[in-house]
C-alpha cells in the first residue's frame, strides 16, 4: 500500500496561503478519487480541495482554521491499490522503417516586378515584392 500525499494547491498567481475552513473527513475515514476532503478560505476565493487518491485518511497534519503555505502537505492517504500501479509506464514508440524522401533539386523562381505584373492578372503587393 503507498501513501499518497495531499497538498494544499496553488489558487492563483498571487495566492500563498490559505485557511483551512473544515475538515470532510477524519483519520480512519474511507475517501473516493475526487471526493471533496476540505473546505479552504484564501483572500480572494472559498474552495473546496478534492483527494488526489482513493483509499483511508491516514493522517491530517493540520487543524480547522489553521493558515497553510501553498505547496504544503496537509493530509496522507494510504492507497489501496498498491505502489507499482501508480507509476506511470513510460512507452517509447518505436521506428521500424526509415523512409527516405528523394532529394528535390533547388531551383530558385523568379519574381515579376510591378511593372511586368500589370500586363498580367496577377497584382503583387509591395510587401511580397521585396521578398
Amino acid at each position: 500500500m503507498a501513501i499518497v500525499d495531499l497538498v494544499m494547491p496553488k489558487l492563483g498567481e498571487s495566492i500563498t496561503e490559505a485557511t483551512i475552513l473544515k475538515w470532510n473527513k477524519k483519520t480512519g475515514d474511507l475517501v473516493k478519487m475526487d471526493e471533496t476532503l476540505l473546505e479552504i478560505a484564501t483572500d480572494k476565493v472559498d474552495s473546496e480541495v478534492p483527494s488526489t487518491a482513493e483509499g483511508v485518511m491516514e493522517e491530517i497534519l493540520f487543524k480547522e482554521n489553521d493558515v497553510v503555505p501553498v505547496g504544503t502537505v496537509i493530509a496522507r492517504i494510504r492507497s489501496q491499490a498498491e505502489a507499482s500501479n501508480h507509476t506511470p509506464k513510460v512507452t517509447t514508440p518505436v521506428i521500424t522503417e526509415l523512409v527516405h524522401a528523394e532529394e528535390v533539386p533547388y531551383t530558385p523562381t523568379t519574381t515579376q516586378t510591378q511593372s511586368s505584373s500589370t500586363n498580367g492578372a496577377r497584382f503583387y503587393s509591395p510587401l511580397v515584392l521585396r521578398c
